[in-house]
């Protein structure tokens, strides 16, 4: 498809707008809703969130802006020294968030390309990216940047349809029971992948089933013709993937599942070797990622890849070369002989088990270690949910495990031990700069250490720390 021409007049028509000043057929070639980060000639949603944007108007058109989207009146003195149009583009909507949403949807539409939207508790990023890498060797693909992935960040990232994209591949944020029905309506995929239901934000919901609920949103507002690629080895999945209108695609370890693991074998850090059984044949393949979690991640990016016409063939020589997205499991042997397992991007319990499994299977380390911080937004779970993961960092066996955080990672800690951990071997701190002294005084060549953590607990600067020492 050519690349999408917007003016200021179709978008002031697609969300309900009007144009009050500048001219209506002047071309927008990007957008914005944050002053700071707006790149020269983009158009500015003034949002109104925690802070109201429509203070920062005149800090946007001083910035470069061609001009903003407002719902309340603003004062602008046309712009500042680098904006070129003599009067900015100011386009009225009853509210900015909705007119984000809508112009999106609407780019959405006028696009030809594909749409495949991704949820789960766990593993949406890797599966997002192995998606993508998959498909690139076929098809003009669009994805979310970072973590663009919420009521405002989805529709940033669908607006890159503009360019001419041929498949875009969205992963959908949600922490709250209705948001992900908000981002199915924007996003209408034809393609809807579920990963998985876990314990990831469980302090905002009464269970895992009231969670699996609140998932199943990705099954809403389908059509016979739509697609959902659901994980067979997920009771919870499984049981509300029955109600989609339209065909579903299974994959997993399960004897039933469409595509297939089989003959599994975990390679530790150096990622897992397995036989793909498809409709379309078998193969052999071997993965770079770590762990059973990415193998089933790989196995929904595969469903979907054959789906959209890729050869199975094709599909194991792309997955062979994957990488982990920065600080999401990526594994980097340093120069003074220590194995860092940087897993710090987030946590949750079942994520972290499936790490610590891996790490458990790594055959070549002198000694192991985990960092690991507190998982954070799992509410009256909380406790019980660290105490799990001790139990876990026991039967891993490490030399040495140090947890960070609050009283639920030192509820973590103490239930290492009681597991059969060394009391010596256990220790826990409140913060990452702590555990970071503590670890690096410790290691020595021929160690590997897990990182891991959720985002708010910083576990990122240990992996900094370390890589600072043993480089």
């Amino acid at each position: 498809m050519a690349a999408m021409v917007l003016t200021a007049a179709m978008i002031a028509s697609a969300t309900g707008g009007h144009v009050r000043a500048g001219a209506a057929d002047r071309a927008i070639d990007g957008f914005a809703i944050d002053s700071r980060t707006l790149q020269l000639g983009d158009l500015f949603f003034a949002i109104v969130a925690a802070r109201d944007g429509h203070e920062f108007v005149e800090d946007a058109l001083a910035r470069g802006a061609i001009g903003a989207v407002v719902s309340s009146p603003v004062t602008i003195n046309n712009g500042g020294p680098s904006f070129s149009p003599a009067v900015p583009i100011l386009i009225e909507v009853p509210d900015t968030t909705v007119a984000l949403q809508d112009l999106a949807r609407f780019v959405r539409r006028e696009s030809s390309a594909t749409v495949i939207a991704i949820t789960g508790s766990a593993g949406k990023t890797t599966t997002k990216e192995t998606i993508a890498a998959l498909l690139e060797s076929r098809y003009q693909v669009a994805k979310n940047k970072g973590n663009l992935n919420n009521h405002l960040g989805l529709p940033l990232s669908l607006l890159e349809l503009r360019r001419g994209a041929d498949v875009a591949v969205m992963e959908l944020g949600m922490n709250h029971a209705g948001e992900l029905r908000l981002l199915v309506g924007i996003a209408e995929p034809e393609i809807r992948v579920w990963t998985n239901v876990g314990d990831a934000h469980l302090g905002y919901f009464a269970s895992r089933e009231v969670l699996a609920d609140a998932k199943a949103e990705i099954l809403e507002n389908a059509s016979a013709a739509d697609v959902i690629v659901v994980n067979a080895d997920d009771s919870l999945v499984m049981s509300r993937a029955a109600s989609f209108e339209g065909r579903a695609i299974t994959f997993g370890t399960a004897p039933n599942a469409d595509v297939r693991a089989e003959a599994i074998e975990d390679l530790g850090l150096d990622g897992m070797r397995f036989r793909i059984d498809t409709a379309d044949g078998s193969a052999e393949a071997t993965i770079p990622l770590i762990g059973r979690g990415n193998l089933l991640n790989v196995l929904a990016a595969a469903a979907v890849a054959l789906e959209l016409g890729v050869p199975l063939g094709e599909i194991v020589g792309r997955a062979a070369s994957l990488s982990p997205a920065p600080h999401r499991g990526a594994v980097t042997r340093l120069a003074r002989g220590v194995t860092v397992f940087d897993d710090s991007y987030n946590s949750s319990p079942a994520a972290l088990e499936r790490a610590l499994e891996a790490l458990a299977h790594e055959r070549r380390a002198a000694r192991k270690a985990a960092v690991l911080g507190e998982m954070l937004e799992l509410g009256d779970h909380a406790v019980e949910l660290h105490e799990r993961c001790g139990r876990a960092a026991a039967t891993a066996r490490l030399d040495r495990l140090i947890t960070v955080g609050g009283p639920a990672a030192e509820a973590m800690a103490a239930a290492a031990i009681a597991a059969g951990l060394p009391a010596s071997a256990v220790s826990w701190t409140p913060t990452s700069t702590d555990a970071a002294a503590s670890i690096t005084s410790w290691l020595r060549a021929g160690d590997v250490v897990l990182v891991k953590g959720s985002r708010g607990v910083k576990t990122d600067l240990v992996v900094d720390r370390i890589t600072a020492e043993f480089s």
